[in-house]
């Protein structure tokens, strides 16, 4: 069946026009966000039978080979179904928060920052600079030998984390990184550098602030 045939008030534009999105089926929202159908299929049956796909494979299974095999759907319209389906699974996942300055890391080592023991740290990120996961990878004086860059990457790699912000906290209160923490910085970053994996900064935490290591 063409639109053409179809009354005015049945399309989906209009329908959401008069009365709202909420009285719009499944497929008649994927059919105004694709726009157009295919050669000898509207947009409303095209519709339908991705949804029927989708259905029958499940929404975390569905990928961009599947959505090929629907005779006449190209990569340019299965591409704008996958980002839309992804898209809708973020928007209804609750984000993790963006860790994206020493301040947020002082935030969120709140913990262990006036610890009279030193804590190292390390905050595992993906590619929007969002927290996946923050684990304290050791207790005790810092010194290359306790912070093994293995103890760091191991979780990273199982994490898929794109970018690591590491931090430990001086019980001492001064803020003034000390040789070993720049070693210890150094030594992170170039293994970092070896598997791909960046190592954005190092935070020195005191109860009374921060400090940021870049070298």
């Amino acid at each position: 069946m063409k639109l053409k045939s179809l009354a005015k008030i049945d399309l989906p534009r209009e329908k959401l026009q008069k009365y709202g999105v909420n009285k719009l089926k499944d497929h008649e929202l994927l059919a105004l966000l694709l726009g157009s159908g295919i050669k000898d299929t509207n947009v409303l049956e095209l519709s339908k039978k991705i949804l029927k796909n989708i259905e029958k494979d499940g929404i975390d299974k569905i990928t961009l080979e599947k959505l090929l095999v629907i005779k006449g759907l190209g990569k340019a319209k299965s591409s704008q179904i996958i980002a839309l389906l992804e898209l809708g699974k973020r928007l209804h996942t609750d984000r993790n928060p963006e860790v994206l300055s020493a301040q947020d890391v002082w935030n969120l080592c709140a913990d262990f920052r006036e610890s009279k023991k030193e804590h190292f740290a390390a905050f595992f990120l993906d590619t929007q600079s969002r927290l996946i996961e923050r684990q304290i990878i050791s207790i005790g004086t810092l010194n290359t030998s306790l912070v093994h860059p293995r103890e760091v990457f191991e979780p990273a790699i199982k994490l898929s984390a794109a970018s690591i912000i590491i931090a430990h906290n001086h019980p001492s209160g001064s803020l003034e990184p000390s040789k070993e923490d720049k070693k210890v910085t150094e030594r992170l970053k170039q293994s970092g550098e070896l598997l791909g994996i960046e190592v954005v900064d190092h935070i020195v935490l005191s109860k009374s602030g921060f400090l940021s290591i870049k070298s």
